[in-house]
């Protein structure tokens, strides 16, 4: 009689083939922290308060979209904004990039009809890439407020409120908007600006700011230490320099008499490499002072 044959002892895998696992999983980590760092939206919510308001108003911020073909979607930044039900829209420019092609320039006015088309109104600042005179008239068929260095006075929940709008894609050493527009102090004044520049704004004194284009420094250090790069004033790691009050890469800075909030935006341009700074739409609410 045959005696039983002895198990097989399983093989344990070579140290090439664990080693070879091991950098698949860490590749595909960051592979998703990659995308979700630049690819995934977050809404970030402000809250002001000011002694002008009766009523609580809330406004939507959004820029940068840079549209693309790999990009966020219109329908997931729409779908976003409705979500919170904003009294006013604001897009702050740079929506598509200078030489894109037509379908990606239809994309950005597709997003503000869209928003348009739902009953918000919808106020526009172009930034240095999207400022055509078909795109902007396409805008303005829409329904969208071009605000190309003009101000309207309106009602939001019973709240008067002027908005100004100006289309600078530099500024001067003479610039000054106190020569352009006068503040009417008793009105909630806002401010839309894509590109920022606080010394110039707060000296102007809108009650709050609203600017884009720092699309948030690209990269935030962790633990609150601010961006690696400060795009504004092409800076490397400027939280650890002696003028770091004056890093002006996004979320609320304020001035006398108001704030400015510059929002990181939507896009991921011109390279996807977001972290710590995931791309955004701004709910600010404002509300009375108690």
């Amino acid at each position: 009689m045959t005696p039983p044959a002895a198990p097989e002892t399983p093989q344990k895998p070579s140290k090439a083939k664990y080693h070879r696992r091991r950098l698949i999983a860490v590749l595909l980590i960051l592979l998703f922290i990659w995308w979700f760092n630049n690819y995934t939206l977050r809404t970030t919510k402000v809250n002001l308060t000011s002694s002008k308001i009766s009523n609580s108003f809330r406004i939507a911020v959004i820029s940068d979209l840079h549209a693309s073909d790999i990009g966020i979607s219109n329908k997931t930044i729409f779908r976003r904004i409705d979500k919170n039900s904003p009294d006013v829209v604001f897009i702050l420019g740079d929506m598509y990039t200078t030489g894109s092609p037509a379908k990606l320039k239809q994309k950005a006015i597709d997003l503000a009809e869209d928003i348009s088309d739902a009953g918000y109104p919808v106020y526009f600042v172009p930034g240095e890439h999207d400022y055509a005179p078909d795109y902007i008239k396409s805008l303005r068929k829409a329904g969208i407020k071009v605000m190309d260095y003009v101000s309207e006075d309106i009602t939001i929940k019973g709240n008067k409120v002027t908005i100004y709008g100006i289309d600078n894609a530099y500024y001067s050493e003479t610039f000054d908007l106190r020569k352009e527009f006068e503040l009417d102090k008793s009105r909630y004044n806002i401010l839309l600006a894509h590109i920022p520049n606080y010394e110039k704004f707060a000296a102007f004194g809108a009650d709050l700011t609203l600017c884009a284009d720092t699309h948030g420094c690209m990269v935030q250090l962790p633990f609150g230490l601010g961006p690696a790069y400060d795009t504004e004033a092409k800076v490397w790691f400027p939280q650890f320099r002696k003028n770091s009050s004056k890093v002006y890469d996004k979320g609320i800075f304020p001035y006398s008499g108001g704030k400015m909030f510059i929002t990181s935006g939507l896009g991921a341009a011109p390279f996807p490499i977001r972290f710590n700074n995931r791309p955004e739409v701004a709910i600010i609410d404002i509300s009375p002072e108690k």
